[in-house]
């Protein structure tokens, strides 16, 4: 069954606008750490501006609209990183991307110092792994400038992700924690047209807890936001796919992104660009069949 999709306009503080519905929207991923879970370019090229920005730039010539940069590995088990460091690997990505792109840059962050001089430096939308709740700060930074920003469900941190992975109800927790974190962000002086929703494949969550997730992502529409699904090569494709490394998961990575867009996602995150639009194009062109 194809699910419904309803039809949103993000602003965004350059004058621009996410137009989200129409056709599904893919965000490439631009990991600038050492430790990224999923696999990719060897890190010591990855931590190489000059390396970042190529990349960036053969996502958007592959398809990509727009750039999801971050400078902080989250995956479980993951070491925290301060603002200083984080700053330091991505703060020479995003001025050499000024003037080379022409799609939304997005900063994955949950420090209002790194979104502040992230949004300075031409980002847009701010990625908050943890939905405006580990910095205090962060959502007035998004009030302030107008940046648009997406809130994806989670739970604890990190280094104890699993702990909280506990479930009656899947999809019924994720909406409802998810619709509290847009009332708190409304609270705090964010606009709701800004705010796009991601239910957090792996966060908190383990492997079946993810597939049921995805399986029943059209039930997050009912939170009215529009929704970012990312299951690019998480680890809960080992489930269906065996112990296969992050790299080799591109098929099942292309069997989720059809389900999400059929579910009703408006914005797919991939690290594979060039694949995951061809993908994306296929699975809107079977949703536009009348």
């Amino acid at each position: 069954m194809i699910s419904p999709r309803r039809h949103f306009t993000v602003p965004l503080p350059d004058g621009r606008a996410l137009n989200l519905g129409e056709r599904t929207l893919v965000m490439g991923i631009l990991n600038i750490t050492p430790d990224s879970f999923a696999g990719g370019p060897p890190s010591e090229a990855r931590m190489d501006s000059a390396r970042a920005i190529a990349d960036a730039r053969q996502m958007v010539r592959d398809g990509a609209d727009m750039l999801d940069i971050g400078g902080e590995s989250t995956r479980p088990g993951a070491p925290t990183v301060g603002a200083e460091e984080e700053w330091r690997r991505v703060r020479p990505v995003l001025e050499g991307l000024r003037g080379q792109v022409d799609v939304p840059i997005s900063i994955d962050t949950y420090k209002a110092s790194i979104a502040d001089q992230a949004i300075a430096l031409g980002a847009t939308i701010v990625n908050d792994i943890s939905g405006f709740t580990y910095d205090p700060d962060l959502p007035g930074v998004v009030a302030r400038t107008g940046a648009a920003a997406i809130l994806m469900h989670n739970r604890g941190r990190s280094a104890d992700i699993y702990e909280f992975a506990n479930y009656t109800d899947v999809m019924g927790e994720i909406a409802r924690e998810l619709a509290a974190r847009v009332s708190a962000a409304e609270a705090a002086g964010v606009s709701r047209e800004r705010l796009i929703i991601d239910p957090g494949y792996g966060f908190a969550k383990r492997a079946g807890h993810t597939l049921e997730a995805l399986a029943r992502l059209d039930e997050l529409a009912a939170v009215g936001r529009p929704i970012l699904s990312g299951p690019s090569r998480k680890s809960f494709l080992k489930t269906p796919l065996g112990d296969v490394p992050p790299a080799a998961r591109l098929w099942g990575t292309a069997a989720a992104v059809t389900a999400s867009i059929l579910a009703g996602a408006h914005i797919v995150r991939v690290h594979d660009v060039a694949e995951m639009s061809q993908v994306a194009r296929t699975a809107d062109a079977i949703r536009n069949v009348k």
